[in-house]
């Protein structure tokens, strides 16, 4: 379940600012009927419009870096507008493309960026990157760019920032249950720390949880695949999602919370607020610890907490989803607000930027050039929990394809429900997740 930005205020004075804005520019005549046009303000440049979605802190940081690209040269302006999440993005997107208003650049998850390519609606950055020979593609990080590919190659998507799950802890309560954060390597030792935590400071009445995976169906789809599973077969026409090892891992998570005892949720409410519900419990030491995204890092006290990577399931090694998120070119037609929309990309994905943005939220660089940025190895020296997720991201399992377009992911997030929070058996709620998804997956696959 993606991190989901609940600053409304915020959103709604971007929204104001961009239409102000939109008053003040007029548009440039003599394009063909029926193609949109540039626009173009009165100070020559011509505008971008780009929609994107994060947390308090990222959206600050993205703020910075468009004001730092507009100010790196004088033929685009870009012009942000804060969504209240991707799905929103996404929504409005496809709203704003069939009636041609459209951002012309969006930030995306990999998902989205997908349905989005198979209906031809982006335009294909090859004949972008291939013109420009400072471009390099090479020292981008391989499970990020690979996610940007199509089917056949095409690189539909720059890579923005990538996120993976990792682990953070409460460094006393750790210590006071006599846990070393090193000897946990697999999800059944987390449990029994687990154990320990919450018997070392008071047992089931008032004392800590041990441990506080995120809600949603994310935590639950690494534990599969650090248990040997996949979601489909070699063909990608078979559904794998109650083959045991996705029931043995999500069945050992509902013992967990709701026999066990060792484990919580926290769930529902507005916008991010189970998200830093859980957080907050962790700091406030009702946690041992917690499974959160790696740009979690720009809101946490890492004088109280540690981070460390998820370990593997039984004696499958880690094999955690590392995602990337996505910067996307709208096909609109318009050449010169296009080529803007390109090297405002280029300029997010250069690694000073991506280096900046790090540093600032928390979130993987998709470059491994960012590593020989000084300011950015100055600061891994003294924020190492920073170069976690990064290690994680180097061996951890791309974002699995749904060639439905997000069924088979609205089947999990169903069924990591009834598993987390109704209580219900990991085979029942996966069997039922299974035949939907696998229904969804045939009538894509007898379209071909």
């Amino acid at each position: 379940m993606n991190r989901i930005n609940h600053y409304q205020t915020t959103i709604h004075k971007k929204t104001i600012m961009a239409a102000l804005l939109a008053g003040s520019l007029f548009l440039l005549t003599g394009c063909g009927a029926g193609a949109m046009e540039d626009t173009i303000a009165s100070d020559g440049r011509v505008q971008v419009t780009f929609w994107y979605s994060g947390g308090k802190t990222a959206a600050g940081v993205m703020e910075e870096i468009i004001d730092s690209f507009n100010q790196s040269q004088s033929q685009y302006t870009v012009t942000g507008i804060q969504q209240a999440d991707y799905d929103e993005t996404y929504t409005k997107l496809q709203a704003g493309i069939a009636g041609k208003n459209a951002a012309d650049l969006a930030l995306l998850d990999s998902d989205k960026t997908r349905n989005l390519m198979k209906k031809e609606l982006l335009v294909p950055l090859d004949s972008y990157t291939d013109q420009d020979a400072s471009f390099d593609k090479e020292s981008l990080i391989p499970v990020f760019h690979q996610q940007c590919l199509g089917d056949d190659g095409t690189m539909y998507a720059m890579p923005a920032y990538g996120t993976t799950q990792v682990m953070y802890y409460n460094m006393s309560l750790f210590e006071k249950a006599g846990i070393r954060p090193d000897s946990i390597r697999t999800w059944e030792d987390l449990a029994e720390a687990a154990e320990n935590i919450r018997q070392s400071t008071g047992g089931a009445k008032g004392g800590a949880y041990g441990w506080e995976p995120m809600w949603g169906e994310d935590n639950l789809i690494d534990m599969a695949l650090s248990n040997g599973g996949a979601m489909l077969s070699d063909d990608n026409r078979t559904v794998l999602i109650n083959s045991e090892p996705w029931i043995e891992a999500w069945e050992a998570a509902r013992k967990w919370i709701h026999e066990d005892d060792i484990m919580a949720i926290h769930y529902g409410g507005q916008g991010w607020e189970y998200w830093y519900d859980t957080m907050d419990d962790v700091l406030q030491d009702k946690a041992g610890g917690y499974t959160g995204s790696s740009g979690d890092q720009a809101d946490l006290d890492f004088t109280k907490v540690g981070a460390m990577e998820q370990p593997g399931f039984g004696e499958n090694p880690p094999a955690p989803v590392a995602r990337v998120l996505q910067l996307v070119m709208v096909e609109t037609g318009k050449d010169k607000t296009k080529d803007g929309a390109y090297q405002f990309m280029k300029y997010f994905a250069d690694a000073s930027s991506q280096a900046r943005w790090s540093m600032a939220t928390g979130y993987i660089p998709v470059r491994q050039t960012a590593l020989d940025i000084p300011e950015y190895q100055t600061y891994a020296e003294e924020h190492p929990q920073a170069l976690v997720p990064l290690a994680q991201a180097m061996h951890a399992s791309p974002d699995p394809a749904d060639p439905t377009g997000g069924k088979i992911f609205d089947a999990l997030a169903i069924a990591a429900d009834k598993v987390e929070i109704e209580n219900v058996p990991a085979a029942d709620a996966l069997n039922e997740a299974a035949r939907t998804a696998q229904a969804a997956l045939d009538e894509v696959m007898n379209g071909f």
